[in-house]
């Protein structure tokens, strides 16, 4: 898709990050904090596969490990519209830095607290982005956050293996908690990767 055809749909997902936050709590129980933009959305390119966004929500760490999806995530968005959105979801959680190895200098969107920065979409929209972005980790800073993030994802690997040997032969669908299960594990082998594991 174009650059501008990618920037308007980064507008309708923070318009509609806003939209759900002032939706009742008790319908809507997983609340959505932050957005970010990351990747090609941020670099100077004019065709994009996707644009990729993290959604920051306000749970422990180890309820949002790499990759996975935190309890109510597919329900809310559901309601946002975003399976039909060419974005590229990563959930992350609000208590630990947002950046990784995939989301490299990402740029804030929106917050519950400020809004919409158009300043930041100006500058997605320009190609200017540098002055938005977060600066680039050292690369001390980025192992000891890969090292974190993959001591949360060998955790979530653990609990959903365990979730899913329970649940195995139960009744009910297994394919919720076979999901949960490889997306741990995905998460825990992207991670593995980019520490360069042999």
């Amino acid at each position: 898709m174009k650059r501008v055809r990618a920037l308007h749909h980064l507008r309708t997902v923070a318009e509609t990050c806003a939209d759900m936050a002032t939706r009742p709590q008790s319908i809507f129980p997983l609340r959505v904090r932050e957005l970010w933009a990351a990747g090609e959305i941020l670099e100077p390119v004019d065709e994009l596969d996707a644009v990729t966004i993290a959604l920051v929500v306000d749970l422990p760490v180890d309820d949002v490990a790499w990759l996975t999806e935190p309890s109510g995530a597919q329900h809310w968005a559901n309601a946002a519209k975003l399976q039909t959105a060419p974005v590229t979801v990563r959930w992350r959680s609000a208590r630990a830095p947002v950046w990784n190895h995939v989301l490299r200098r990402p740029a804030l969107v929106w917050d519950v607290d400020n809004g919409i920065a158009e300043a930041t979409l100006d500058a997605i929209g320009d190609g200017h982005t540098a002055a938005v972005r977060l600066d680039e980790p050292s690369a001390d800073l980025m192992g000891r956050r890969l090292a974190d993030d993959l001591a949360v994802s060998l955790r979530a690997l653990g609990s959903r293996t365990v979730h899913y040997a329970d649940r195995r032969w139960k009744p009910g669908k297994l394919e919720p908690v076979a999901d949960a299960l490889w997306r741990a594990s995905e998460g825990y082998l992207d991670l593995l990767k980019a520490i360069d594991y042999p």
